[in-house]
């Protein structure tokens, strides 16, 4: 066959396959490897996506990934090496720090080529930090998500430039897009959620933690002119209850109970997205690409996002979303205003712009093809 991985096995390392942007790409970079004729292996821990990437026609490999303990990295690399040679693993793609480090002596003592992918800007506190941190620096091909971190790696580890690829994280367009939501889902969350008729929808969907600024959002609500609103924070599975106490409190203070509702996890994005008059990301701490406004504008419903890290890369502002200073609530209510105050003709020509931006640069199909380029 002339397929492009024709022989070529891939042994790709992530924790875990619970949820998330990494594990997203995992998966779908295992589809596209089998489709163009190789082997895609995928070394985790386990979690509910582990039956996507069987399904996608790869083999899951079980190891606890998720350990930091130095003796645990040790066992998984020596158990690496038996799956390199069992398996003749053509290369190893490592995600994650951890099992980078395992991923990093077995290729070195199979003789296989290593690569990782710096999904995040790692925060480092110590010498000893940046240490574990650097091993995501040691790949042959290093995979920036964003120019932001491709810079954050030049800043931070001695590398040439010449060894890293940028490769956008890809949207799944086959999922977010407007035309694909049936009716009925929107009937559905909009029930769910009791939004009242005669308002306009304000999205959040982001994990419950201070770096995602839901506080923020709140003090803006309570700044904007327009009261006409219904805000809802969805997906927020709590990493710490205070949090989520606390923005009761403000959500309290504010006067804001009937305008507010803090939901858990959220089963249907898109179709939130498509029900949204506006989605938010005021982020405080830079996202290293931007999944929530790349995903809104996929959906074609404006956004409006902290103007740090990659969501500078991923919507053109005021032409596809707006961009606001990060914990700004002064700005953010004013962005807030403007866009509910659009006309529906301003609106339709921002999503058809914004749509236009993720199809051309964002796809799943653009980042699974650059991948396999670098498997190449």
């Amino acid at each position: 066959s002339n397929l492009p991985l024709h022989n070529v096995t891939i042994l790709q390392l992530i924790p875990s396959l619970e949820s998330g942007g990494a594990e997203r790409s995992c998966i779908d970079v295992t589809a596209a490897i089998v489709k163009a004729g190789g082997k895609a292996l995928v070394a985790t821990s386990g979690g509910r996506w582990s039956a996507e990437v069987i399904r996608a026609g790869g083999t899951v490999i079980s190891l606890p990934l998720k350990s930091k303990n130095p003796f645990t990295l040790w066992r998984n690399a020596r158990r690496m090496e038996d799956i390199i040679r069992q398996h003749r693993v053509s290369l190893v793609h490592a995600r994650s720090r951890a099992p980078a480090w395992s991923g990093y002596w077995a290729a070195r003592a199979c003789g296989v080529p290593f690569m990782t992918t710096f999904h995040a800007a790692y925060k480092f506190g110590s010498a000893m930090k940046k240490r574990y941190n650097s091993v995501m620096a040691r790949g042959t091909r290093i995979i920036a998500i964003s120019h932001y971190i491709a810079q954050h790696i030049i800043d931070t580890y001695d590398v040439d430039p010449g060894r890293i690829r940028v490769i956008y994280r890809g949207i799944q367009t086959d999922k977010f897009h407007p035309h694909l939501i049936h009716p009925e889902r929107l009937i559905k969350l909009a029930r769910e959620w009791k939004i009242p008729d005669d308002r306009h929808l304000i999205l959040m969907p982001s994990r419950l933690t201070r770096i995602k600024g839901h506080h923020v959002l709140i003090e803006s609500l309570a700044k904007m002119k327009r009261r006409d609103f219904f805000c809802v924070i969805c997906d927020a599975s709590p990493e710490r209850d205070h949090y989520q106490q606390e923005l009761v409190d403000l959500i309290h203070k504010h006067g804001l109970e009937e305008q507010v509702r803090i939901v858990g996890f959220c089963s249907d994005v898109p179709a939130a997205m498509r029900l949204a008059q506006l989605v938010v990301a005021p982020s405080l701490v830079p996202e290293g690409f931007g999944r929530v406004p790349a995903e809104a504008q996929a959906m074609g419903t404006p956004v409006v996002a902290s103007a740090i890290g990659g969501h500078k890369e991923v919507l053109i502002d005021t032409e596809t979303g707006w961009l606001v200073p990060p914990d700004d609530s002064t700005a953010m209510a004013a962005a807030m205003d403007h866009v509910l105050g659009l006309s529906d003709l301003e609106r339709a020509t921002l999503a058809t712009k914004a749509m236009n931006f993720i199809a051309q640069h964002f796809t799943k199909e653009q980042m699974t093809e650059a991948t396999l380029d670098v498997y190449q």
